[in-house]
């Protein structure tokens, strides 16, 4: 079955002026620890390592990669739920990257999430109306005496009926349940909501439903997403723009449309090759690339580019400018810089893809 989504009919202008947020080389390190009373540093994980990324209001910008990329840890980051270890986030031109207390409190207001599992992210000991009521409580932004009534309201705004108000999370079915988690991170009418994997855990019937309700509440209160997933066509229909990570690094970024059409970095290309194609005949015209090997340890991330040790374009360089067996060309020992090779078209690559993987009809 397929999912059958609102199109989106206008992509994002290249230029909204300001951002409403700004990443300037965020890292996130979480530390390895030997021993039990005397704990030594032995490590660092580099779950996120150098990202620069901005995100326009009212646009949604969607964030892929395979599991273990750093996509969730980059986004709770942004969130201000961990705690970076170098770099600044600005919200709307704010640096908000040491912010405590109440003056993050008041930043949670115009900051939200929708949690990847409906199940784990409701509490199942309160009632469905405690939960979404729950941010006009803590915020106080609305009169205890009218709490119900506005949660009866955001219940039937995303597709809940309003008389299960006293029901608990386990009454529910999973796309109900995000249903609420959507309405818990509309209560306070933010600015931006991070979507970590939405639809990841629903059906594909479900997860349509939930991507529309989605894409009209985007409509209707102007908001801004930042939507993690890896299912690539999801990120295709939902999307203005497309952020690609690979080991804790941003190594493409695009429109949707320029992105799927002509890939530049040989990862987002393969990522690209793998999506299934209904009609046989197109999906027959379709370069299919075969990753060897596997992601290497964030532990120890590879030098220069990080996708070298797996990277197809690599050996065929190599054996282009005739060189010897196991020399490998500057992929091995200079990081690229994430640049633009067309307007609004960047990537992180010594040797762009310069052919379609995809046809150029297969959409």
């Amino acid at each position: 079955m397929s999912v059958q989504v609102n199109e989106r009919t206008e992509p994002s202008p290249a230029n909204r002026g300001e951002p409403l947020i700004r990443v300037r080389g965020l890292k996130k390190y979480f530390p390895i620890t030997q021993g039990i009373l005397f704990q030594h540093h032995v490590g660092d994980v580099h779950a996120v390592d150098g990202v620069d990324l901005e995100v326009y209001p009212g646009e949604t910008l969607g964030l892929v990669g395979e599991t273990g990329c750093g996509k969730s840890t980059l986004a709770r980051v942004v969130m201000r739920l961990f705690e970076p270890t170098d770099g600044t986030v600005e919200f709307q031109g704010r640096d908000i990257t040491k912010l405590k207390g109440q003056d993050l409190r008041q930043l949670r207001r115009d900051m939200q999430m929708v949690f990847q599992d409906p199940y784990a992210s409701l509490n199942p000991r309160k009632t469905v109306g405690t939960i979404i009521g729950a941010p006009y409580m803590l915020h106080k932004t609305v009169a205890k005496r009218s709490v119900k009534g506005e949660v009866q309201e955001l219940m039937e705004l995303v597709g809940l009926n309003p008389e299960h108000y006293n029901r608990y999370p386990h009454e529910f079915s999973g796309g109900q349940r995000q249903r609420i988690g959507v309405a818990r991170a509309l209560a306070l009418r933010p600015k931006l909501i991070v979507a970590d994997e939405p639809v990841s855990a629903l059906d594909v019937s479900v997860q349509a439903q939930i991507l529309n309700l989605l894409d009209d509440l985007q409509n209707e209160f102007n908001l801004t997403y930042l939507f993690i997933a890896h299912d690539l066509g999801v990120v295709k229909h939902v999307s203005d723009r497309v952020a690609v990570m690979y080991l804790g690094k941003i190594v493409e970024m695009s429109d949707g449309e320029s992105l799927y059409k002509q890939p530049k970095h040989p990862y987002t290309g393969a990522l690209l090759s793998a999506v299934p194609i209904a009609d046989p005949k197109l999906a027959r015209l379709k370069k299919r690339i075969i990753l060897q090997g596997d992601v290497p340890s964030p532990i120890d991330p590879p030098s220069g580019c990080r996708f070298h040790p797996r990277c197809p374009r690599t050996k065929e360089i190599a054996k282009s400018e005739g060189l010897p067996d196991g020399v490998e060309p500057r992929c091995r020992t200079d990081e690229p810089p994430l640049e633009e090779f067309h307007r609004g078209h960047l990537a992180a690559c010594h040797f762009p893809l310069e052919e379609s993987i995809i046809a150029s009809s297969g959409d």
